[in-house]
């Protein structure tokens, strides 16, 4: 897969860096090991902007809808680059599980707690889940959060900020329903001030 990987990336990223040239703020912020990456979402491209922003070397493990993996072809082509589905709208066991097991392997796994796209632009606020939260004190692994702007003119610079990893905070092994709200109102707000530094 790692291979796949690879060559998709030397493929695409070119011609995406064409027509969405991008530059990244933080990368030396990237831990080694597995980490919880986690940021907003408004488009469909966020996860690329996010790929190349980590360059090829880290390799991100997205969680997506589930009906993505099931569009002929682009669904193969998703899986064999790494990423992984989860059913929304219920609790997907399999998916929490398929995401533990890359974590504990040192894997980099991608997953946005507001759960779908969010346009602040146009006035809609989402609410995070605390799923993210409770995969990084369940796994022992540092929170990564990321911004990635709204807007991306097309043949223009988009900026990619990378944030500082950093050790959720809770007062047992497993931490309470309490302590997981906590993580996860001071990670949205982490994440929308890494938005102050994109110009």
């Amino acid at each position: 897969m790692r291979t796949f990987y690879n060559v998709i990336y030397m493929i695409a990223f070119p011609f995406f860096n064409l027509v969405h040239p991008g530059r990244a703020i933080g990368r030396e912020n990237i831990p080694e090991g597995g980490v919880l990456v986690c940021g907003n979402h408004t488009a469909m491209s966020d996860p690329l902007f996010l790929a190349f922003a980590f360059q090829h070397k880290n390799q991100l493990r997205p969680m997506a809808k589930a009906e993505l993996l099931r569009v002929p072809f682009i669904g193969w082509i998703l899986r064999h680059v790494g990423v992984f589905g989860v059913e929304r709208g219920k609790s997907d066991v399999g998916a929490i599980k398929q995401a533990m097991k890359y974590l504990k392997e040192g894997e980099k796994v991608l997953l946005y707690p507001e759960g779908h796209r969010i346009h602040e632009s146009r006035g809609e606020q989402g609410e995070a889940k605390n799923g993210a939260a409770m995969l990084a004190v369940r796994c022992g692994v540092p929170i990564l959060p990321v911004y990635v702007p709204e807007r991306k003119p097309w043949f223009r610079r988009t900026t990619v900020v990378i944030g500082e990893p950093y050790m959720p905070q809770v007062s047992s092994r497993k931490g309470t329903a309490e302590e997981y709200d906590a993580i996860t109102t001071d990670l949205m707000g982490r994440i929308r001030k890494l938005g102050e530094q994109v110009v």
